[in-house]
């Protein structure tokens, strides 16, 4: 479970996103980003239990700043009003499909997969799927999968024709056309500060194990 503090902070910064608030809440805001990261190394270790390629992943692997890069952006707020951790082979800067934990309030979320991936590992991803779709398609279609993922893939990233090289008849041809490979659980606040959450996290990162391995032998 993450402290009702964090997610107070959380929607306490998204009111008041400006540095001299922020500098005078930093006590407040070490104190949720180590509820994070302990949050995380849970995750890393239980989870790394059943998913080898999580279990050697340290903190800096899988946290992000929460200074927004704001030099080429019209929107000039200097903080994130979110913290979250992505689990992946490698570690966050690895090119690689995995398991992310998003805390925002009112929109937290689990996901997998991969987001907005590069030409050369987005062409791996959709040769993969169209050699072995038989395959892509049991592992979207099992039990597990379809009550964790009941929307299926996230269709905001999508081709309006086939890509090239591939036929607007091809069976897979709905997901060819993807440009990211990302599937959405929601959690609600109560969920977030539930002793249950640790358990509910990896039982959603366990229901998209098989997806995420499908990707990343895509890659490798």
């Amino acid at each position: 479970m993450l402290q009702a503090s964090t997610l107070t902070f959380l929607r306490n910064l998204k009111k008041n996103n400006n540095k001299p608030w922020f500098e005078k809440n930093k006590s407040v805001y070490l104190a949720a980003k180590e509820d994070v990261e302990h949050f995380t190394e849970r995750l890393i270790e239980g989870f790394g239990k059943t998913d080898a390629d999580i279990a050697p992943l340290q903190i800096k692997d899988c946290t992000f700043r929460i200074y927004r890069d704001v030099r080429f952006s019209k929107d000039k707020r200097p903080y994130k009003a979110n913290m979250g951790a992505y689990l992946n082979k490698g570690g966050k800067k690895m090119p690689t499909a995995g398991y992310y934990f998003h805390c925002e309030p009112g929109s937290s979320f689990v996901a997998g997969g991969m987001w907005m991936p590069m030409a050369p590992e987005l062409n791996k991803v959709r040769q993969e799927i169209d050699y072995n779709f038989t395959e892509w398609t049991k592992i979207l279609g099992s039990r597990a999968f379809r009550k964790m993922f009941a929307g299926g893939l996230d269709q905001t990233d999508i081709l309006s024709r086939p890509p090239k090289g591939y036929e607007a008849d091809n069976p897979a041809i709905e997901f060819l056309k993807l440009k990211s490979f990302v599937v959405r659980h929601p959690l609600t606040d109560k969920q977030m500060v539930s002793r249950s959450l640790l358990k509910e996290v990896i039982a959603t990162f366990d229901a998209m194990r098989d997806y995420v391995h499908f990707l990343n032998r895509s890659i490798e």
